[in-house]
């Protein structure tokens, strides 16, 4: 190695020492500001008029806004992440305000933070929504509770295209909403995982229609942290540690969401509610590069760049794909450590979508639309600059 003769550039010690510094300070300001920095909104159910659920003496609304406040101190120790709060005190924000917040800040992420109730003192438990059009009788009333707090809201009729007291009251999701359901089912799992961690009862990842969900346009998840009906189970969620506890998992749950969604593995998703047959098959899935189909059919098809199919399932188990009834010519995918499940494919946005409700009306309810160039996965958004 040469070193340069600092006498014959007359450049003194001190000068050395003073550009050696500047090439530092201003080397760690690029690498800073090159990094990307995610924003995740934290909503604390519930608050002010509305105390959300009451058992045993405990107050939700209390318990949620202590979890969101612990859940931002953890995040703001690093550096990438950015903490926004829809509530940070003992007020009510509409559920279509705290959408917009998030909304406005162009979130990466949203999480909400309830604690559930029922009718009977044992259930006990921590799960996971995700935004879905349908889900069980036990879904739909847990929806329905969350949902009509818009009752307490002025005018809401003005704000929701929605009645809370109505099963049938069911909004399609939008496309930009569909396209963000794999994320969002990738952080619900892995916060579903993280609380198994600390020994809380897995009630699982599911889907169901909560309003403050659909109004986001960004992955999104609802986390009911445990039933304050159960006493042993609202006693823990009332503690400090208990709290403490809780928060601590969700905070990594998001960071590793974060650490993934840099290197693009977002795939530890677990099963959701779905109505599949869980049967394995007895060859394995070839894994397969997708060959690019036009015209929405499930048979007949030509060749372009891009296309646009309809995701039936993903699972980590492989199934036949004659067990989704109803429906023939299904097409598996090994794709990111999955077993991915596609019906029907369109070189348009609006062909795949008449497709849809077909596949909805034979009882998959919780299908949404996808797209890939070239054999590769994109994004919907890309998808359509392509056309």
């Amino acid at each position: 190695m040469q070193f340069l003769n600092f006498r014959k550039y007359n450049i003194s010690k001190l000068s050395l020492i003073i550009i050696t510094s500047l090439t530092v300070l201003y080397g760690g300001i690029l690498s800073v500001s090159a990094q990307k920095k995610y924003t995740v909104v934290l909503d604390a159910g519930h608050g002010g008029k509305d105390p959300g659920n009451l058992g045993n003496g405990f107050r939700e609304k209390n318990i949620a806004l202590k979890v969101a406040l612990d859940v931002g101190k953890e995040l703001l120790t690093s550096k990438d992440i950015q903490v926004v709060y829809t509530r940070k005190k003992d007020v009510f924000v509409e559920l279509h305000n705290r959408a917009k917040i998030a909304n406005d800040k162009k979130a990466d992420l949203f999480v909400s933070i309830h604690c559930d109730a029922f009718r009977r003192s044992d259930p006990h438990g921590a799960s996971t929504f995700v935004l879905g059009l349908s889900g069980n009788k036990e879904n739909l009333e847990i929806a329905k509770k969350e949902n009509s707090v818009i009752l307490l809201e002025d005018n809401y009729k003005q704000n929701y295209d929605y009645d809370p007291n109505s099963p049938e009251s069911v909004i399609g999701l939008s496309v930009l909403q569909e396209e963000n359901l794999e994320n969002s089912l990738g952080i619900a799992g892995i916060v579903q995982n993280n609380f198994v961690a600390i020994k809380r009862n897995n009630r699982k990842v599911k889907q169901a229609n909560f309003l403050v969900l659909r109004e986001t346009v960004m992955p999104s998840v609802l986390i009911e942290l445990g039933f304050l009906t159960n006493k042993n189970e609202g006693k823990f969620l009332n503690s400090r540690k208990g709290q403490i506890r809780m928060a601590k998992s969700i905070a990594q749950a998001i960071r590793k969401y974060f650490e993934r969604l840099k290197l693009n593995t977002i795939s530890e998703t677990l099963t959701v509610n779905a109505p599949l047959v869980e049967k394995e098959i007895s060859k394995p899935v070839v894994k397969k590069e997708i060959t690019p189909k036009t015209k929405t059919t499930s048979s007949k098809t030509v060749s372009t760049g891009v296309v646009f199919r309809v995701q039936i399932a993903a699972s980590r188990k492989k199934l036949s794909t004659n067990s989704f009834k109803g429906l023939e010519n299904v097409e598996s995918l090994f794709i990111d450590d999955y077993y991915k499940y596609y019906y029907g494919n369109s070189s348009s946005l609006s062909g795949i979508k008449k497709v849809l409700p077909e596949v909805r009306s034979k009882g998959y309810k919780d299908a949404w639309v996808v797209a890939f160039k070239n054999g590769k996965r994109i994004s919907i958004k890309e998808a359509l600059k392509n056309h």
